[in-house]
């Protein structure tokens, strides 16, 4: 923004009753509001130049982040991110709420429609506020709380000792069959028949497979707790029709709207109507003050996004991209855990190259390629070191690619890991990913 159209948004005049002396008049101030950000602070244009280099030439895979639209990115960088809004639309704390009343009221009513929701809280900051929104709704210091284990693919807002979830609540845990890698629904109904949780929540952040959310509700009748489904990964997939969707039986839902919903960071809890109130409340005021209306409105501007066909065949490609991927991994020698994927991300088993999913994730990353070292269940390494890299799709999906691609991705995955950490053949595959980068631009930079 230059200074003349500073000074029309934030005028310096003299006239009026109520005008300013010449000596105490503040004319810069406009154009100190407009200045550029390169102007401001040299070293954080800096930093996001250079992470925005690293987007535009990497392949970033890893399964929580993604690429927002820039109508998204543009609702963030917004002016609402000036108004102070406690409250919810019609019921504010603060005057002058009207105009972040209408994307607030535009953000709920898509949600719902989105997901067949009952009610929808467009407030919480993360997926771990949303989670612990629901908590505190309906349970107390101690209730018995039962989440997937870390290990086996869980979160740690399910009950790790190190969340908050773990130091407040009484935490048992359930996880995968040894054998098969998917979830044991039978040890899950002994361990809550056994235990008698107050709450059961499911979902996953390292977890490549469908989720049996009707399996679940029966496991959660029997033994009278309620229903918690954490959708925070699959939550575009869900969207799309291509993952079950849990709202119709679960008490409430939680999902962040940045991985697969391809939105701002953020959160979003559902629930049944009959919890709406003490959900609200828990929400604001009891674990948030004033809500991000400058997110909200990125979320709304998501949830419309995907309302669309076109959404619905992007979600559609990140599945076929994550299968085909992981195909030709295996083909290559590399275990799948679980043999495969239903959703945007796998997990793929490294210890048994004896390589670390620390060195994994290293020498990928100068290979050009970012993922996350991870754990696989029944790992015997630390989480800091781990045997499995956990891979996802969603943010190559958005550049535009598909499955031709997915074949060189895999070769250049392969070729990293037997490289065995050689600089000079990770050097020459980074080359060849910034190749393919540059063919598949994500935004209009140019760098």
């Amino acid at each position: 923004m230059d200074a003349d159209r500073a000074e029309e948004i934030l005028p310096a005049t003299n006239n009026g009753p109520c005008a300013m002396s010449e000596t105490n008049a503040t004319p810069m101030i406009g154009r100190q509001l407009a200045r550029d950000l390169a102007d401001v602070d040299p070293a954080v244009a800096d930093a996001i130049r250079l992470e925005t280099e690293k987007q535009a030439h990497k392949l970033v895979m890893i399964a929580s982040e993604n690429y927002s639209s820039e109508a998204v990115l543009q609702a963030c960088g917004s002016v609402m991110s000036n108004k102070y809004a406690e409250g919810y639309p019609g019921k504010r704390y603060y005057g002058g709420c009207e105009f972040v009343d209408m994307t607030e009221n535009l953000a709920i009513d898509r949600a719902k429609e989105l997901f067949a929701a009952e009610h929808a809280n467009v407030q919480p900051h993360c997926g771990t506020q949303a989670n612990m929104g629901v908590y505190f709704a309906v349970l107390k210091p101690g209730d018995t709380l039962m989440g997937m284990e870390l290990p086996h693919g869980g979160h740690l807002s399910h009950g790790h000792r190190l969340s908050f979830s773990g130091g407040m609540f009484n935490i048992v845990t359930y996880g995968v069959d040894r054998e098969t890698e998917l979830i044991d629904y039978d040890a899950m109904a002994e361990i809550a028949e056994r235990e008698r949780p107050k709450m059961i929540v499911v979902g996953a952040s390292a977890y490549p497979r469908h989720i049996d959310f009707e399996r679940c509700r029966a496991i959660a009748d029997s033994v009278g707790a309620y229903l918690h489904a954490d959708i925070a990964h699959p939550a575009g997939l869900v969207a799309a029709g291509l993952h079950p969707n849990p709202c119709p039986v679960a008490d409430f839902v939680a999902t962040t709207t940045h991985k697969t919903l391809r939105g701002p960071r953020g959160g979003l809890v559902m629930c049944k109507e009959e919890h709406a109130a003490d959900l609200d409340r828990s929400i604001f005021p009891g674990i948030q003050g004033g809500p991000f209306e400058h997110l909200i409105a990125a979320k709304a501007v998501c949830f419309g996004e995907a309302l669309t066909d076109g959404f619905k065949a992007y979600a559609a490609q990140i599945v076929a991209n994550a299968q085909k991927l992981a195909g030709h991994l295996a083909d290559s020698g590399f275990r799948i855990v679980s043999g495969g994927t239903d959703t945007h991300l796998l997990l793929v088993d490294v210890g048994q190259h004896d390589i670390t999913g620390k060195d994994a994730e290293g020498w990928l990353n100068s290979a050009g390629i970012v993922v996350n070292k991870n754990t696989i269940p029944f790992d015997e390494r630390s989480p800091f070191v781990t045997s499995g890299v956990r891979i996802g799709t969603p943010s190559i999906t958005s550049r535009g690619m598909g499955a031709d691609q997915m074949e060189a991705v895999a070769c250049w995955i392969v070729r990293a890991l037997e490289s065995g950490g050689d600089d000079a053949a990770l050097n020459t595959i980074a080359g060849e990913v910034r190749e393919l980068s540059a063919e598949f631009p994500i935004y209009d930079w140019r760098l």
